[in-house]
């Protein structure tokens, strides 16, 4: 086994293991009430503090949905799980680029100046392109 596919089982470790614990987090707190989230939200309200309430509002609304904050949990879950196999690494990691990519775009647009979190989500985006390309260009792929 040479360095680069070492590398690429440590990427697939990763960006799974990172997939897998975002889905599982995502069913340990109970949705809050529209109610709370008016609350929480009117802490928020001074000019200084716009950027914290729209990823209040931003979250929120997803999971005041009913079902999205599910969905999404269950897709990082199964994907991430597909990721973490050998055989279905490509599928996982196809069906993972929208997500890594709105995760990325969420911390570019709603917390630019957190450098480690835009870094960490960068990362995860690229690690995910790597996987795809790396599969592609051996010929992986279950369907064409």
């Amino acid at each position: 086994m040479n360095i680069e596919n070492i590398i690429f089982i440590i990427f697939r470790l990763i960006l799974g293991g990172m997939m897998v614990y975002g889905g599982i987090q995502k069913f340990q707190k109970p949705i809050p009430s529209p109610i709370e989230v008016v609350e929480k939200a009117e802490k928020f309200k001074a000019p200084e503090k716009e950027s914290t309430l729209q990823k209040i509002l931003y979250i929120s609304g997803a999971k005041q949905t009913g079902y999205f904050w599910q969905v999404l949990g269950i897709a990082e879950l199964i994907f991430g799980l597909l990721i973490l196999f050998q055989g279905t690494s490509f599928i996982g990691a196809i069906f993972l680029l929208p997500i890594t990519l709105h995760i990325f775009l969420f911390h570019v647009f709603l917390e630019a100046d957190e450098m480690g979190e835009l870094l960490q989500t960068g990362g995860l985006f690229a690690i995910n392109i790597a996987l795809v390309l790396k599969e592609k260009q051996n010929g992986n792929i279950c369907f064409g």
